[in-house]
């Protein structure tokens, strides 16, 4: 059975109802090339066109207006001209939505006297889908000579939607039903989305209750003597048919319920996201098509960038970013004129500058040719004029807790109204619920900006090259709110070429855990740097955690390699193994060391664990978010660690990014994750030099001349001078200040050349004020003045003073 020709009753009415009939529509979407896209059997029976020769046609070869409507019609004031306006409709000239009447000669008529008499209804499609225009016609001769009905009630009627199978992608023609259909507020439509579901074809239907706007009088041009026309709606069923006005305060009743429903839809599109870039392209396109034709957003540069909240008012100097542009108008044709991303400040004698320095919204009913001139002039090498010119013009502050955030410019096109007060109040409206949802939007850029630079101070810059090791290292966040997290890894230089290698995990997770993390990596520096052996620094450190307070735990694994003697020194405190990768044949393990308990624990011993290495062998220290996942066994994730860690890789890098491609991908990771490797090359026997002498200072000359000759030996001529000069006087100031007969020089070849000097005398050096008499206390000032690096550092019953010195001096 032909569903057009059902019966004339809605589902739940009585067969005696009369108030309500349908009329079959049909409905032809045209996409951006002005091309039918959608051809339903609706537009096949009333047209006499087939789907197959229809679709992939241009859509006004195929609806082309005959001309002038009949004699009946010609003396209707509302719609003279009604034939062209579907014409600029089908050709994109018009970016809101039209109806009205229209004869007809599709191709397949056989003559003149067959044209059709239609009613027809042009929304525009907004969005990335190519699709255009949706069009709706149905026949008006039938719903003369059918249901009775005069010609000038059937010209007011408007369509109603009901889900037909061969509608383009009809769920998402549901949901996007506000955007096509722009003058139905959200009840309107979720009860259209219900009767499409229900009934599934389209139906034009009309019914005597109550009225609502059909489309919004501030977003339709309007014809001049045409009267304002309201749908009306049953109480119970989506219907949408027109009839004359009612009152004028039903039509001011109908005007506010209109924006108000349009502030409402907008309000439940934007903020979908705290993301600052998406909620300005929200903000944005909520405005377009249905309250302008054109919509762009400046925003202050403090704002954009999500810093703190902008000091004081805008000004002449105040830079302002375009962020984003909507328009309706061909795609690209303003992106020269009004390009996304410019920085400028609006000059003062322009309604920019106003709207900017006052908060307050700025009406221009229309930009003559010479306000479009004197604005355009203020801009230099900027031809405003096609953009701003016979256009309406609404200027209106975006603004959060009484400070102007930045502001929108809405224009509409000379062929729609113009922007009139109520607009005006509509447009701060929006522009006021839109300044919000921006400062929601930049306080979160804010506090996220803040806690990555706060997460980036506390992680150390860890250098590439070590003493005979190269590191890379990985920070990933957590994926809590917050973005602060615990985990911590660093790298210390250590005397005779040693890298202390760290990496730790405080419990818990935000800005508390995040400062604690601060307090211990800073102990662990300062003890690291005082020659405390692996074991007794992490007693200490639990020391100090039970000094600090109860919540202090924290895991933390440390060790200390030693390129010369090609060995590691590592204590663990709670924390996951580490895995060593061979070199020599490319095999994994986690190294079985004693596990202790957490810092912070306290009572319990930590043992240190000697390792040797070879050249090549590779280290991985990382923290449990890496491998622990909840509901999972922490053993598989150690596995996969192993199995990622002895992949080959062409450099450190690739090896980390490696291992978190394969461990990350695992779901239900939440918690940071720090990744430290270290490829421990060791030093080639080589470059390493050791003398002996006597606490003589005849010794001084001897430890110049083998620096001298070594030095030589490697190819080294450059620094041979200031070598000699600061060996010198290390081995002096250990010569007189030394408490026992030995004294000891290492020369290490690296990146760089390493001096040392060790002495029995454990008491440190301290540079000294010499005065300008003084014979002495000016040794250390002249290695600190000439040497890359210097230190000292005491262990036991002994100290080192070491220097560095650059292999090639510029």
């Amino acid at each position: 059975m032909d569903r057009g020709s059902e019966r004339d009753t809605a589902p739940g009415r009585g067969v005696g109802d009369t108030a309500a009939g349908r009329i079959p529509l049909a409905v032809v979407v045209v996409d951006r090339a002005g091309l039918v896209s959608h051809w339903s059997s609706g537009a096949r029976r009333l047209f006499g066109v087939r789907r197959e020769d229809a679709v992939g046609h241009p859509a006004a070869d195929l609806l082309p207006v005959s001309g002038a409507l009949p004699e009946a019609y010609d003396g209707y004031e509302g719609y003279d001209a009604a034939g062209p306006d579907l014409e600029a409709s089908l050709g994109g000239h018009t970016g809101y939505a039209t109806a009205g009447r229209a004869r007809l000669c599709p191709p397949r008529q056989a003559s003149a006297d067959e044209r059709l008499d239609v009613l027809w209804w042009a929304y525009p499609l907004v969005g990335p889908d190519p699709s255009r225009l949706l069009v709706l016609a149905a026949d008006a001769t039938r719903l003369r000579d059918e249901r009775g009905y005069d010609d000038e009630t059937a010209e007011r009627i408007s369509p109603g939607f009901a889900r037909h199978t061969e509608l383009p992608a009809s769920e998402e023609l549901a949901r996007r039903l506000p955007d096509i259909l722009p003058n139905m507020g959200p009840g309107l439509s979720a009860r259209i989305v219900a009767q499409i579901l229900e009934l599934g074809y389209p139906i034009l239907e009309f019914s005597q209750y109550d009225r609502v706007p059909v489309t919004p009088y501030w977003g339709v041009p309007r014809r001049p003597g045409r009267t304002r026309a309201e749908a009306v709606v049953p109480q119970q069923r989506t219907v949408a048919a027109v009839v004359p006005a009612g009152a004028e305060q039903d039509l001011e009743y109908a005007a506010v319920r209109e924006r108000l429903e349009f502030l409402n839809e907008v309000s439940s599109r934007i903020g979908s996201s705290l993301d600052l870039g998406e909620t300005i392209r929200e903000v944005t396109s909520a405005a377009v098509p249905r309250f302008a034709d054109f919509a762009g957003t400046h925003l202050r540069a403090a704002v954009l960038a999500g810093e703190g909240f902008p000091d004081g008012p805008p000004d002449a100097s105040t830079v302002m970013f375009r962020v984003w542009v909507e328009h309706n108008d061909e795609p690209g044709r303003w992106d020269d004129t009004v390009p996304v991303g410019e920085a400028f400040a609006f000059p003062e004698h322009t309604p920019f500058y106003k709207c900017m320095v006052t908060g307050e919204p700025v009406l221009v009913p229309r930009v003559t040719d010479e306000l479009s001139e004197r604005i355009s002039g203020e801009f230099e090498k900027r031809d405003l004029r096609p953009l701003i010119g016979g256009r309406s013009l609404l200027i209106v502050p975006l603004k959060a807790r009484n400070v102007v955030l930045g502001f929108m410019v809405l224009m509409r096109r000379p062929d729609r109204p113009q922007f009139d007060d109520m607009d005006r109040t509509t447009g701060a409206e929006l522009a006021a619920r839109a300044g919000l949802v921006l400062d929601n939007a930049r306080m979160y850029t804010y506090q996220e900006n803040v806690a990555d630079t706060l997460q980036d101070s506390m992680l150390p810059q860890v250098a590439p090259r070590m003493a005979g090791c190269d590191i890379a290292t990985r920070y990933l966040p957590g994926t809590r709110l917050g973005r602060i997290g615990g985990d911590w890894f660093d790298t210390i230089k250590l005397s005779g070429s040693r890298t202390a290698l760290v990496v730790g995990d405080v419990m818990g997770h935000g800005l508390n855990s995040a400062a604690m993390m601060g307090q211990l990596r800073t102990a662990v520096q300062t003890m690291a740097a005082m020659e405390t052996p692996p074991a007794q620094l992490l007693r200490n450190l639990d020391d100090l955690a039970r000094r600090l307070g109860d919540n202090y735990l924290a895991t933390c694994l440390y060790a200390v390699y030693d390129p010369i003697r090609g060995e590691l020194t590592l204590a663990n405190a709670g924390h996951i193994p580490p895995v060593l990768v061979r070199a020599e044949d490319g095999s994994s393990e986690l190294l079985d060391l004693p596990t202790g308990a957490p810092i912070g624990v306290g009572g319990v011993p930590f043992e240190a664990t000697r390792v040797p290495v070879a050249p090549g062998d590779r280290l991985v220290l990382c923290t449990d978010g890496l491998v622990e996942v909840r509901g999972c066994d922490i053993g598989e994730g150690l596995a996969a660690l192993c199995e990622s860690a002895a992949h080959p890789a062409a450099s450190m890098d690739d090896a980390c990014d490696t291992i978190i491609r394969a461990l990350n991908t695992r779901g239900g990771r939440k918690d940071d994750v720090a990744l430290l490797m270290a490829r421990l090359n060791g030093i080639p026997g080589d470059h390493v030099a050791e003398w002996r002498f006597d606490a003589d200072p005849r010794e001084v000359g001897r430890a110049r001349r083998l620096v001298r000759e070594r030095l030589l030996d490697w190819g080294l001529p450059h620094p041979v001078e200031t070598a000699e000069l600061l060996v010198s006087e290390v081995v002096t100031n250990a010569v007189r200040h030394a408490g026992g007969d030995r004294i000891a020089l290492r020369v290490v070849r690296t990146d760089a050349l390493l001096f040392e000097v060790t002495d029995e005398e454990p008491a440190l050096p301290a540079l000294l004020a010499a005065g300008p008499y003084d014979e002495s206390g000016r040794g250390l000032r002249v290695v600190s003045r000439l040497a890359r690096e210097w230190g000292a550092s005491a262990s036991g019953h002994r100290k080192t003073v070491w220097f560095e010195q650059a292999l090639h001096i510029p």
